[in-house]
């Protein structure tokens, strides 16, 4: 058993300790939060306590506590590069929210630190552990959409409707280019993991509606390694979408909002199968506690990490340029 600290307890990091245990009671035998650390403990005294959760303000004190194998950070994503260097610093194992950080450097620095320290290392996409996004690299890999020529992928939600200037998602510097780090970074670690490298990004990031600084409105055009193009919209003031298409020479597949795949060959009708609902954060926390024991190694490799942050910031450094191409090395 994995005794984690969770580092954050705003709504997603309650989610991470909600998905591997019941009012402190592990659901499995792989990991379970022991401690909490967060700016305001006095908001999470009944949350800490409902789960058995010794609970502070002080990130030094979970990483010098001897009971705590790893940590699980869920903080603002500023923090994200400071925070994984420590952990590792000390020895600990380390589960970091997406976006991994925010420049390739800091990526590349968190990685090495990491590495030096012999501690694993896992970003949190629980989109990868959906079993139709495992189908469709299948499907893919074994040739059955034919080859890839273009990837579509569209997250939007309304959450930037409900954001006021003292929530730090509002602020440019924690959310640039919008809806991306929340929302659109998913579909870019997903094009990653389902074609490969992207060279090239064009981008238009904008505020349309919202009071806060934050974009409402990006859209993003993409050009891979392999020569395959790509498209992305996120939004943050619209009804909630998730959609993710591959467009092959012999037909294309679809993931929706509800997990489901669509298919369809270039010479039949759709078909829509359905799959068994699963818990992706528990999968994704899972993998990473089996990862540290010892079983396979968590299935987001830390190249791919690092390239999904250089693209974020391609894609941030597009838009400043109205537009402009930017190539990846």
């Amino acid at each position: 058993m994995l005794n984690t600290a969770i580092i954050g307890l705003g709504r997603w990091g309650r989610r991470l300790v909600d998905s591997v245990q019941d009012a402190g009671h592990p659901k499995g035998d792989l990991i379970r939060f022991t401690r909490a650390v967060t700016r305001t403990p006095a908001r999470a005294d009944d949350f800490a306590e409902r789960h058995g959760m010794m609970l502070g303000s002080d990130y030094a004190a979970a990483l010098t506590d001897p009971t705590i194998a790893a940590v699980a950070i869920a903080t603002p994503h500023t923090r994200h590069a400071e925070q994984i260097e420590r952990a590792a610093a000390t020895g600990k194992h380390v589960f970091v929210e997406k976006p991994f950080t925010l420049t390739a450097e800091s990526a590349r620095r968190a990685v090495a630190a990491c590495e030096t320290a012999g501690v694993v290392l896992a970003l949190g996409h629980d989109r990868r552990f959906l079993p139709a996004m495992s189908m469709l690299k299948r499907m893919i890999k074994a040739g059955e959409v034919g080859r890839v020529l273009h990837l579509e992928g569209q997250f939007s939600s309304p959450y930037g409707l409900d954001l006021t200037p003292e929530i730090w998602r509002s602020e440019g510097v924690e959310s640039p280019a919008g809806g991306m780090t929340s929302l659109g970074i998913h579909c870019i670690d997903a094009f990653i993991h389902l074609a490969g490298p992207i060279a090239r990004v064009q981008a238009h990031s904008l505020r349309q509606v919202l009071a806060v600084e934050s974009h409402d409105t990006t859209a993003v055009l993409l050009r891979f390694a392999t020569g395959a193009t790509g498209l992305l919209g996120t939004l943050t003031a619209t009804a909630r979408l998730f959609r993710l298409q591959a467009f092959g020479t012999e037909g294309w597949a679809r993931i929706d909002e509800d997990g489901s795949m669509t298919v369809r060959a270039t010479d039949g009708q759709p078909r829509t199968r359905e799959f068994e609902k699963l818990d992706t954060c528990r999968s994704e926390l899972e993998a990473f506690a089996a990862a540290v024991a010892g079983g396979d190694p968590y299935p987001l490799p830390t190249d791919q990490a690092i390239h999904g942050v250089a693209v974020l910031e391609a894609i941030v450094e597009s838009a400043a340029r109205d537009g402009g191409a930017v190539d990846l090395a």
